[in-house]
C-alpha cells in the first residue's frame, strides 16, 4: 500500500511538435514552486521519478518531460549494456532546437498548473544537467537552475552570457566525461556571465559522474546528500 503524502501522474504537455508525456510529483501540502526535473539519458526511468517525488516531498511541484518522446516514447533504460548503448543514440537523436521547444512548453505548463505557485527553477542530471544549462539561457520563466555533472556544457560555452539567473554546478572529482580543465571552462565563462547568474561551483572529492544516482555502481552516498542539500538550500528560494 503506498502511503507516500506526494501524488504523482502522467500528463500530456502540448508543445509545437506535438504532445509530449511527462511525469508530475505534487507536493504534500498540494501546491507549491515549479521544478523543471530533466532527465538523464535513460528516460523518465524509475530513478528520475524516485527524484520528482524526493523533491516533492521537500515541497515543489516537480515536472519530468520525457524528452525523447519523439523517438521512443517513455522509454526507461538501464545504465550498462545494450540499454546504454541505445540511451546514447536516442540523445544524439534529440537536437538541442528540440530540447529547448520542449522546455519552454514545459516551463509554461508549469506555471500555469494549479497546483504550481508560479515561481520556476530547473535541475538537471548528466544531459539533463546541459539542458539545464541551455535552458538558463535560452528559456524563459525560469529563476533557478541546477546542473549535476553536465556533459557537454564545456562544448556550448556561449551560452553564458544569456544566463541572467542564479545558477548552480555539481561535479564529481573523477569524471572521464568532465575532465578538471573542462570544469575550468565552465567557471571561466560563468565568470564573464551577467553578474545576476551568480554561478556556484561544488565539487565533490572521491566522487564520479553519476554520483546522484542510487541506481547506478557510481552511486555515492554522502556526495548524494551533501549535494542534495546545497541544492534545496539553493533552490529554497523559489518559495
Amino acid at each position: 500500500m503506498n502511503t507516500s503524502p506526494v501524488t504523482t501522474e502522467w500528463l500530456s504537455v502540448t508543445t509545437p511538435d506535438g504532445p509530449m508525456a511527462a511525469y508530475l510529483a505534487r507536493p504534500p501540502a498540494g501546491r507549491g514552486p515549479g521544478l523543471l526535473l530533466l532527465q538523464e539519458i535513460f528516460g523518465v526511468n524509475a530513478h528520475i521519478r524516485g527524484v520528482a517525488e524526493q523533491y516533492a516531498l521537500a515541497g515543489f511541484t516537480v515536472l519530468a518531460p520525457d524528452a525523447f518522446w519523439r523517438q521512443a516514447p517513455r522509454v526507461e533504460l538501464s545504465y550498462v549494456g545494450e540499454d546504454r548503448d541505445r540511451a546514447l543514440t536516442l540523445m544524439r537523436g534529440l537536437s538541442r532546437e528540440q530540447a529547448v521547444a520542449d522546455m519552454s512548453a514545459s516551463i509554461a505548463a508549469l506555471k500555469a498548473h494549479s497546483a504550481c505557485t508560479g515561481r520556476v527553477g530547473a535541475i538537471g542530471y548528466c544531459m539533463g544537467g546541459r539542458l539545464a544549462f541551455a535552458a538558463a539561457a535560452l528559456c524563459n520563466g525560469l529563476e533557478r537552475a541546477v546542473c549535476y555533472y553536465g556533459g557537454g556544457i564545456a562544448t556550448q560555452l556561449e551560452l553564458a552570457k544569456r544566463i541572467y539567473i542564479p545558477t548552480q554546478f555539481h561535479h564529481a572529482e573523477v569524471d572521464a566525461s568532465i575532465p578538471p580543465e573542462a570544469v575550468a571552462s565552465v567557471k571561466a565563462a560563468m565568470a564573464q556571465a551577467p553578474a545576476a547568474a551568480q554561478a556556484t561551483f561544488h565539487h565533490y572529492p572521491g566522487a564520479q559522474h553519476g554520483f546522484n544516482c542510487w541506481a547506478r555502481a557510481s552511486y555515492h552516498p554522502a556526495s548524494a546528500a551533501l549535494a542534495h542539500g546545497r541544492s534545496l538550500e539553493f533552490l529554497a528560494a523559489l518559495f
